[in-house]
């Protein structure tokens, strides 16, 4: 197979935990940059890394990098590059582009000008003069950055967030790939309470039971480059086949998802059935202040409400305090939370966090705070 250098795509701020997810499938990292990460793969690594990663964004092949400051150059270098490896004759592929500090800064013009460096390229390769574009969809995206191009073709289609398990939905959903991160930078794994007391549509728990459960975040969900000539289908055969072998049904996975919203709890449990973890989780509508602790050494992972408009600020400091009593009277309990809320902090409690993470949720800022229980004894095993 063609050794290939790919780029995963993040959200800023879980660009480490992406590079963990690729090295724990086996692939050497060349690179870690703001919002991506390049390593060396082949064609199964596409399929791979398409089927397991669960923080990152898209899947990216790397066509090629260069300096650019003129059109002319544009078109040369991106007209230089072996196209013809992956779109077919009768491909259809579209560009898109973005450009930041670069002296070529009309993103139609750099996306017009690759079209055409592509497209003539292939005329050569085909020697025709049209193409039938009936064929596989090919999305080319052009990256300018400091006069530094990037040409790049997206393996993913709609991005990694988009599991196949949401049939129901509520407002202010965080992301999968955040909700994955959140459970990876935490503590908590298979043997440990979670609580999600704030659950809303799912996403926390049902990303943890994933987790806990090994199950492929990409196994319900079709790839754009699963109807490319260019990767055998009997990859994607074989690659679905050991990420369904690789299912640990046995694992000890204990969750509880609850919240105020009776409609919320009903749109959570509809999504577990789907993702097929509904089994290891309970549903429960209730406050926060009704949580109760169960077992030493739980771990609550959440995203609370947060809101500006006048009552909810009075609600939400309620939400606090009732997250601090618990706390408090659970002091070997972990907590770990984001929010947008810049007073979060001061208004929880005396203590500061252990630690804070800045990450993004969609194109809101948000801080994850984690606040360390006391440590479990260590296992007798």
């Amino acid at each position: 197979m063609a050794k290939l250098e790919l780029i995963a795509t993040a959200t800023f701020g879980l660009e480490a935990v992406v590079k963990r997810e690729i090295e724990a499938l086996g692939y050497k990292i060349i690179k870690s940059e703001d919002g991506k990460i390049t390593y060396l793969g082949d064609e199964r690594a596409v399929v791979r890394s398409n089927l397991w990663l669960r923080s990152a964004d898209r899947v990216l092949i790397c066509m090629g990098e260069f300096q650019a400051v003129s059109f002319e150059e544009l078109f040369q270098q991106t007209a230089a590059l072996p196209w013809e490896e992956w779109i077919p004759m009768d491909g259809r592929f579209t560009v898109n582009g973005t450009s930041v500090k670069s002296k070529l800064y009309s993103v139609p013009d750099c996306q017009a000008i690759v079209k055409k460096a592509i497209v003539e390229r292939l005329k050569l390769t085909y020697d025709v003069e049209q193409f039938p574009e009936t064929g596989a969809a090919y999305t080319v995206k052009v990256t300018l950055l400091k006069d530094r191009v990037t040409v790049t073709l997206d393996t993913s289609g709609p991005g990694l967030h988009k599991r196949g398990y949401r049939v129901r939905d509520v407002a202010a959903p965080v992301k999968e790939t955040l909700a994955a991160a959140m459970v990876q930078l935490s503590f908590w794994k298979p043997g440990r309470l979670l609580a999600d007391p704030f659950c809303g549509s799912g996403t926390i728990p049902i990303e943890a039971a994933m987790i806990g459960r090994n199950i492929a975040p990409g196994l319900s969900r079709s790839f754009v480059s699963e109807d490319w000539e260019a990767i055998p289908k009997e990859l994607w055969k074989q690659e679905r086949k050991t990420a369904f072998e690789s299912i640990d049904y046995e694992s000890d996975v204990r969750i509880i998802a609850s919240d105020i919203d009776p409609k919320a709890v009903a749109s959570a449990r509809s999504n577990a059935e789907e993702a097929g973890v509904d089994d290891c989780i309970e549903f429960m509508v209730q406050p926060v202040s009704k949580l109760t602790a169960g077992e030493k050494h739980g771990i609550i992972i959440a995203n609370p409400p947060y809101g500006e408009r006048i009552g909810e600020k009075a609600q939400i400091q309620k939400i606090y305090e009732d997250l601090r009593r618990f706390m408090e009277g659970n002091p070997t309990w972990s907590l770990y939370l984001i929010t947008s809320d810049k007073e979060f902090e001061k208004l929880f409690r005396e203590k500061p966090a252990d630690r804070r993470r800045k990450l993004y949720n969609g194109r809101i800022e948000i801080c994850y705070y984690q606040y360390y229980g006391e440590r479990p004894p260590l296992s007798k095993e």
